[in-house]
């Protein structure tokens, strides 16, 4: 009789110790009466259960920031990896931008800089360049009433009177005049719509794939516009023409008959390393630029299109694409000494910032880690 009870209390002390292994539960909860089994395999009453609370919400896994993220690749490769620059998004009024390295082409920045808009007096590089390509000498330009009636900015031709293509290409480039540029336009192609056709081609042979002319001074018309990125390409070749680059980077000149001509581009003695540039402004295409920077050996190329605040949105493409340049410059610097390579890749996304990538390499070891 006491070994039959005795049996018995082995059996229950038997189920008690199955019902309790991870075997049997398998990390499920398992429900009793009255009794849950959580996945710590411990009995608990339900009333001791915790309960979620109406305005309790539910706990998130936080990730890693990107400082984090190069940390710890610095860690684990005893290295330190490269600062990626600041996003620049935010600190801009312009609809679109767009930095080049002069010499080799590569994107220093990207702000939707293949979305199309009215191009303003910028598209007065073309006009000023096809004249300079054009005229041999200083040949004398007839102004009709059509050039004579532009509105501002002008230097007010008058109309019947002939001048020398020269002093109107200044008066283009420089004081950004509507009536010259119409007629240059006119003495070379006949008609500006001429002219504007000719420009469209121009542009197209200098690299420009989304720039479509239709006057010869930027004035609003219907289905003219340009980009960030073309404006850029066709200011980066226009300044390999000597005449072109010397007139671009003239303050102040004289015409053959004492008329005085200012540059319109603040930038030449404002912002350090100005070389040349073309501003521009209608209500439509809003405060539009391109220009040309060198400095310590390094040239870059701006281009931005409306803009509430250019000039401060000038000064802050320029030193954001001088630092991106030393950057990719002392990684070179770190290639050749043998060391690691750390390279940047920005894959083009026309309607937003480029999103930045860092790769490092290490002894043959090539890890990819997005930034």
């Amino acid at each position: 009789m006491g070994s039959f009870f005795c049996r018995r209390l082995l059996s229950v002390f038997l189920l008690v110790f199955l019902l309790a292994s991870p075997a049997v539960a398998q990390n499920d909860v398992k429900k009793t009466k009255g009794v849950s089994l959580d996945t710590s395999h411990k009995f608990v009453p339900k009333q001791a259960q915790a309960k979620k609370k109406p305005n309790e919400k539910a706990q998130t896994v936080k990730r890693p920031s990107v400082q984090e993220l190069k940390r710890k690749v610095a860690e684990q490769y005893n290295v330190v990896a490269a600062e990626v620059p600041k996003e620049l998004q935010g600190k801009l009024t312009c609809r679109s931008a767009y930095v080049m390295d002069a010499k080799t082409g590569k994107v220093l920045y990207d702000l939707s800089a293949d979305r199309p808009g009215q191009p303003a007096s910028t598209i007065k590089v073309l006009t000023g360049l096809i004249a300079i390509e054009s005229f041999t000498g200083n040949e004398m330009v007839r102004t009709s009433a059509y050039a004579a009636n532009m509105p501002a900015s002008k230097i007010y031709l008058r109309k019947g009177a002939s001048y020398q293509a020269s002093d109107l290409i200044n008066a283009v480039l420089l004081a950004s005049a509507n009536d010259a540029s119409v007629a240059l336009a006119e003495k070379l192609a006949g008609s500006e719509q001429a002219f504007a056709r000719l420009m469209t081609k121009k542009a197209e042979a200098l690299g420009a794939q989304n720039t479509i002319c239709k006057s010869a001074n930027g004035l609003t018309r219907p289905g003219q516009q340009t980009t960030a990125r073309d404006l850029a390409t066709v200011f980066n070749r226009a300044m390999r023409n000597p005449d072109f680059a010397e007139r671009m980077s003239t303050v102040k000149v004289h015409t053959s008959d004492g008329k005085v001509l200012r540059s319109h581009n603040k930038a030449l003695w404002t912002v350090d390393g100005a070389v040349g540039g073309k501003t521009g402004y209608t209500a439509a295409a809003g405060k539009t630029y391109v220009g040309k920077f060198q400095r310590d050996g390094q040239a870059i190329v701006v281009a931005l299109l409306g803009s509430a605040a250019m000039w401060d949105d000038i000064a802050t493409l320029v030193e954001h694409g001088f630092t991106k340049q030393e950057m990719i410059a002392s990684r070179h610097d770190g290639d050749a000494a043998g060391g690691i390579q750390v390279s940047q890749v920005s894959p083009r996304d026309p309607g937003k910032e480029h999103v930045d990538y860092a790769m490092l390499t290490l002894s043959g070891q090539k890890k990819k880690i997005k930034m």
